[in-house]
């Protein structure tokens, strides 16, 4: 039985909604043939999600890993390509995590590599969402905040200690219950995101099948 460990974060940035808390909620209620899910909501604090998420894998040594994120602003479901080594806040936002930190060019590892790409099918997980008219890409920056930094300490983990799980990070879109509070955003039904995060799930456990 393959272990799919997915992950979603709470609200932040003044929002009370993050779609990916939902997502996660129900996602774990599906059922995968051949796959259990596993899932785990994170706090947006620098450094604490990563370390809260590399718990759970080392309890439950997943064959996958998939964090997900909301990035407020894009039109489509993005898998994301790679994640970089630095945590950074510009000096002109206003952003904050939720205990208040504004770290700025500091290193996630100093002795970690610049980059670090996904292992995730991202690929087939884009062409699969789009066959089923759902928005999507592949992403080629994950930023610089908590969901890049994320990513980046899960895959490092996995080089490190030489693990042959597959692991990534996929954002989506602002859903229509943010759009509430923040009207200019462009949004996913959550309807449509959960559909999408099945197709995500799916194209993994093929991928680990080797049915891809």
């Amino acid at each position: 039985m393959l272990k799919i460990l997915i992950s979603g974060f709470e609200p932040f940035g003044g929002s009370s909604v993050n779609p990916t808390e939902r997502l996660v909620k129900e996602i774990r209620q599906e059922v995968f043939p051949g796959a259990e899910i596993r899932t785990l909501l994170l706090p947006v604090h620098y450094d604490e999600c990563a370390n809260i998420l590399l718990q759970e894998m080392k309890a439950c040594e997943p064959d996958a890993v998939i964090a997900c994120g909301v990035a407020g602003g894009r039109t489509a479901i993005t898998p994301e390509r790679i994640a970089i080594n630095i945590k950074d806040i510009p000096p002109e936002s206003t952003m904050t995590d939720n205990r208040g930190a504004r770290p700025q060019d500091e290193p996630i590892d100093v002795d970690g590599p610049d980059g670090l790409f996904s292992t995730l099918p991202i690929r087939l997980m884009v062409n699969r969402l789009k066959e089923s008219g759902i928005p999507a890409s592949v992403s080629n920056t994950a930023g610089t905040y908590i969901c890049n930094n994320t990513m980046y300490a899960i895959l490092n983990e996995i080089r490190r200690e030489h693990r042959s799980a597959i692991a990534g990070f996929v954002h989506f879109p602002a859903s229509t219950e943010m759009a509430v509070e923040k009207p200019s955003l462009p949004t996913l039904s959550h309807e449509t995101m959960l559909n999408g995060l099945r197709i995500i799930v799916q194209a993994t456990i093929d991928e680990l099948n080797g049915r891809a």
